[in-house]
């Protein structure tokens, strides 16, 4: 069908450069993955004193609740190194070999972190179960119990911190990772129960392992969170339909869009990377839907959260112009 004649209004003002820009630029990429790596650092070397904290007071302490906890924290150093290699390689910029960039690693090391929790709750649920079953006695001291008071103090903490830069810095391994730091807080609830209802009744000794087997249960359902958003991500799965509507509303508001076709989104990183159609007057110059297309760029930049690239392609628009 064919369209008006009446010229369609287009923004005005200096060209604002080529379109397809990746965000955020190096300066500010380079800053997010200093502060991720502080992040990180700081975990780390948390982590490092809570498991002599907790080694020595679960022995001391005769609670294998304690001990397996400890053996937790110790995974933490794990995938506190996988963090940091994510972040140093994910955020490196594009290269001839790398068009998209690198974020994919950060990805990968998300997914890494996810196995690890996996990983750990099989070993401390098998070695749980085995304790229940074999009615091993344990009775934990006080002292066992200020270690894990301690422990949950802390982790807390560390993951309220992490979370927060993760999410500043939009890095899905940061945030898996601060998650990985809460699972240890929270069994260290569990510790911390099983421990007193020991010492409140010493007949009740088997709670220590039951609280141990319940730790597994907690990490297992953090796990899975983080490996399915992973996988999610890495297999280039689209975002929910809100995140679709929004986009397709931004894109049709811009002064000079007719329509938009084939949206295409996908994340990578944390960051939504997107190509999207848009039909404009077939009558307009080269430079005129140049100038449209980029303030599309400019509209989703600006209204959708967490936007990495956006690749804007103009369709022209058969037009029936007088004389």
């Amino acid at each position: 069908m064919p369209l008006s004649s009446k010229p369609y209004p287009v923004p005005s003002g200096p060209d604002p450069g080529p379109p397809g820009q990746i965000r955020p630029g190096p300066d500010a990429s380079a800053q997010q993955s200093r502060a991720g790596q502080r992040a990180t650092f700081v975990a780390a070397g948390v982590n490092i004193l809570l498991i002599g904290c907790k080694f020595g007071a679960g022995l001391l302490g005769h609670s294998q609740a304690l001990v397996a906890d400890a053996v937790h924290s110790l995974s933490d150093l794990f995938t506190d190194l996988v963090v940091l290699f994510g972040l140093r390689a994910g955020r490196k910029e594009p290269d001839t070999d790398h068009h998209f960039g690198h974020a994919r690693i950060e990805t990968m090391s998300s997914a890494v972190v996810g196995l690890a929790l996996l990983a750990v709750a099989g070993y401390l649920g098998f070695e749980a179960a085995w304790s229940i079953y074999h009615h091993t006695e344990r009775h934990p001291t006080w002292l066992a119990v200020a270690a894990a008071a301690l422990s949950i103090a802390v982790k807390e903490s560390i993951y309220h911190y992490t979370v927060r830069v993760g999410r500043r810095i939009k890095s899905p391994a940061l945030i898996a990772n601060a998650w990985h730091q809460r699972s240890d807080a929270l069994s260290s609830v569990a510790v911390l129960l099983g421990v007193v209802g020991a010492q409140i009744k010493p007949g009740w000794h088997i709670l220590d392992a039951y609280a141990a087997l319940l730790v597994s249960f907690f990490i297992v359902k953090v796990g899975l969170e983080v490996l399915r958003g992973s996988l999610r991500e890495m297999i280039d799965t689209a975002p929910g339909a809100e995140v679709l509507d929004r986009v397709r509303t931004c894109v049709r508001r811009v002064p000079g869009v007719l329509e938009e076709h084939d949206l295409k989104i996908r994340s990578s990183g944390g960051l939504y990377q997107m190509q999207v159609h848009i039909l404009v007057d077939g009558g307009l110059t080269v430079s005129q839907g140049h100038r449209i297309a980029k303030e599309v760029e400019r509209c989703l930049y600006s209204d959708i959260e967490d936007v990495g690239q956006v690749i804007v392609h103009v369709d022209p628009a058969e037009a029936t112009r007088k004389g």
